[in-house]
């Protein structure tokens, strides 16, 4: 497969799972049984395969968030995974359909062609991530950090 569309099919498949818990559930899922409608137009029913599990990949996640399971992202990234080869299976069958993974892509990514909802300055995207156990302290920061006293 070529790199660049394996790297697409990576990007979307992480921006999907990440609002599968997330606002812009909706709009996600729409977004991905579209392409598949679209690649299979003679075949609606593997457009609602697809949807259905969607919604069950959506309440397996929010289950282990309940459970406390979401913070080691396990299930976080199992469904990634999955849907990254769901997604490269896709694009392998019908790689035209790249151009509108880009746009689903975007979408997810909250970007509109100018510097969406979750980016930085200059239009770069800032996804931070940590996990503080016991005592131990985070501190996180975009730009400048300060940190004063204990």
């Amino acid at each position: 497969m070529d790199p660049e569309l394996a790297a697409l099919a990576s990007s979307a498949a992480t921006a999907l799972v990440g609002r599968l818990a997330a606002d812009g559930w909706d709009q996600a899922r729409q977004a991905v049984v579209a392409l598949w409608r679209r690649r299979h137009p003679e075949r609606p029913e593997e457009a609602e395969v697809v949807e259905a599990q969607l919604v069950e990949a959506r309440e397996e996640l929010l289950a282990a968030g309940a459970a406390g399971e979401a913070d080691d992202g396990r299930v976080g990234q199992e469904l990634t995974v999955e849907w990254r080869t769901r997604l490269r299976d896709l694009l392998r069958a019908d790689p035209a359909l790249a151009v509108e993974l880009r746009r689903v892509l975007a979408e997810l990514e909250g970007r509109d062609g100018e510097s969406g909802a979750g980016a930085a300055p200059g239009g770069n995207r800032v996804t931070m991530r940590a996990t503080a156990a016991d005592r131990a302290k985070v501190y996180m920061a975009g730009n400048d950090l300060h940190i004063h006293g204990q």
